[in-house]
């Protein structure tokens, strides 16, 4: 039941509004920073590369997306406005763009990467703000598959990592190298507890690269031969906006990427929230869209600076649930060394020397919880066999098309880079099978009238209808008019000290679902959430005079489960009520 009492899930050390020292909080962000920068740099050489750009374009190309990495983190971390989400979600180049980027750069060089990912981060802004419209397509199980995913097409790069050395190295080399990095790694996340695991992250690494040390896989000539402090602006190819054939070509998958990486950002902030306080918290779908937006002002940077797009990095999620760090303050401090080391080439390839099976062997720590976490999404709202349909089916789509099992040699080669990548597949997959639920699923019956209690006598007689046209039972329908009722009142509380209160609209849709009949209430929004609310009643004595907490009791219980998605403008209340035999 969604009303379940909070409970302590794990041991998060610092919440988001606690702020641990300065010295502490700029050692976990360096830690932090060391399994984010080579991914941000890393992703933008195979694009550029693979597109055969300019050795000084490709040096810009790192130069923007550190400092674009490093002003939206702090942005999607700080909440800025309607901008960010408030949680410690890095942001950094997303490899979902790899093949739709360097085909713009094939065919119409950076001017049009530029004017894609601009007009991409139109759409997001775009998204974020209509997200409560499309809560029934874009929901946990779809979020949660993506996540699940995002290990099926990263593994194998990892794999391929954890075996990458240099040749001539000797046969032991790699490892040797993963099994210290591992052994560590695993050891002290699974041993200690307090302050030792918050460092765990990086004792691994270490002892990965002292490893590595000793079969000659660790090379500092890049690092001296880079400047200490510089900006690469000779390779800025400029700002032109290019809408000719190429970019009509290119918009559609493009388009569809970053809806796909939306969704990742969407299973990010979910699972950000689920990790990041003590007790549990319904999910704020308020920071959600603000996780989108921030994504979109990432792309628009990105795109100002002709750049591969932003996203949020999944392994946020799985790090700050192993260290038990959420404090903001640690995720303003990654944003701001992002951009400090945008600056400074010869610590950004200090970093970037850290071999490559060190930085596998850690990410497939990382990665297996981001798994995991992936599953807990996709269960959060309760499993029925339509849902463990779309997940597993969605799912294995993902890794057939991923592993080359799911043949694609007679699409055409857009169509081939899309869906040769088992999250965009495996995503989309998803996304059709909850549309098709949706469109065909139980027809239902809905209303209009004002959010006041004068509205109870027409509430009560649409739910009669309701009930008499669904052959329900006069006993159904006092439990639905009750459940209602209270419903009703706990909206109107939230929303008291509100002078506009009694002119705001509510709708309110009824359908049969799961064996009962599941409510819908959307109302203009409010500070509380009467999730959490239920979540704590019934843990002390509730004097009777106290009408709020009365009617959250009960509600609890005529309800068989209640959701309250709050976005900017719009509260949504779910209510599911079992039929009275």
């Amino acid at each position: 039941m969604a009303s379940e009492p909070g409970k302590t899930a794990h041991g998060v050390r610092y919440e988001p509004d606690e702020k641990p020292s300065w010295p502490l909080a700029t050692g976990l962000a360096l830690q932090y920073s060391v399994l984010a920068i080579g991914g941000v740099v890393i992703t933008v050489a195979i694009v550029l590369r693979s597109a055969e750009s300019s050795a000084g374009y490709l040096a810009w190309g790192a130069f923007g997306a550190l400092l674009v990495s490093g002003v939206a983190t702090i942005v999607q971390v700080w909440r800025v406005g309607r901008l960010g989400s408030g949680y410690v979600l890095m942001m950094g180049t997303s490899g979902a763009f790899i093949a739709v980027s360097v085909a713009a750069l094939q065919q119409g060089g950076p001017g049009l990467l530029a004017t894609l990912i601009i007009v991409s981060s139109l759409f997001q802004f775009l998204l974020a703000g209509r997200l409560s419209i499309l809560r029934r397509i874009l929901t946990p199980t779809v979020a949660g598959t993506v996540i699940m995913l995002i290990a099926v097409n990263v593994m194998p790069f990892l794999f391929d990592f954890m075996d990458n050395v240099p040749e001539g190295s000797g046969p032991l080399a790699a490892s040797v190298t993963v099994l210290a990095t591992l052994v560590v790694t695993l050891a002290v996340m699974l041993k200690f507890t307090g302050p030792v695991r918050l460092w765990g992250p990086l004792v691994g690494i270490v002892a990965g690269c002292i490893a590595a040390s000793f079969f000659g896989l660790l090379d500092a000539g890049p690092v001296r031969e880079a400047m200490w402090v510089g900006v690469p602006l000779a390779g800025w190819p400029g700002l032109g906006l290019d809408f000719g054939p190429a970019f009509w070509a290119i918009l559609p998958a493009y388009t569809f990427v970053t809806l796909v990486g939306a969704i990742e950002t969407i299973g990010d902030a979910v699972g950000i929230q689920k990790v990041s306080w003590r007790e549990r918290r319904a999910t704020d779908y308020r920071a959600v869209q603000g996780a989108v937006a921030a994504d979109g002002f990432g792309n628009l940077l990105s795109g100002l600076f002709a750049t591969v797009p932003n996203t949020t990095y999944s392994s946020s999620v799985s790090v700050v649930e192993i260290t038990g760090i959420a404090s903001r303050r640690v995720g303003v401090c990654i944003g701001l060394i992002f951009c400090v080391l945008a600056f400074l080439p010869k610590v950004t390839q200090l970093l970037l020397i850290i071999p490559d099976p060190v930085i596998g062997a850690y990410a497939m720590v990382i990665i297996a919880v981001l798994f995991m976490l992936g599953a807990r999404i996709v269960l959060q709202d309760g499993m029925d066999y339509r849902k463990a349909t779309v997940v597993g089916f969605s799912f294995w789509v993902g890794v057939g098309f991923q592993s080359g099992q799911i043949a694609t040699d007679a699409l055409p080669t857009f169509l081939q880079q899309l869906l040769d990548n088992g999250m965009t597949s495996g995503g989309l997959t998803a996304l059709v099978l909850t549309a098709f639920m949706e469109l065909t699923g139980p027809r239902r019956m809905r209303m209009q009238t004002e959010l006041e209690v004068a509205s109870l006598p027409k509430i009560h007689r649409f739910l009669e209808d309701f009930a008499e046209r669904r052959g329900l039972g006069s006993g159904t329908a006092n439990r639905l008019a009750h459940a209602a009722e209270e419903t009703l009142l706990l909206l109107i509380g939230e929303a008291e000290g509100d002078e506009t209160t009694g002119q705001r609209r509510l709708r309110l849709t009824a359908r049969i679902e799961s064996g009962g009949t599941e409510m819908e209430f959307m109302a203009a929004g409010s500070e509380g959430n009467i999730e959490d609310h239920l979540a704590v009643v019934g843990t002390h004595a509730v004097d009777a005079t106290e009408e709020h907490e009365f009617s959250l009791r009960l509600l609890r219980h005529l309800a068989t489960s209640v959701q309250h998605h709050k976005y900017e403008d719009i509260d949504v209340v779910t209510v599911q009520v079992d039929s009275v035999a």
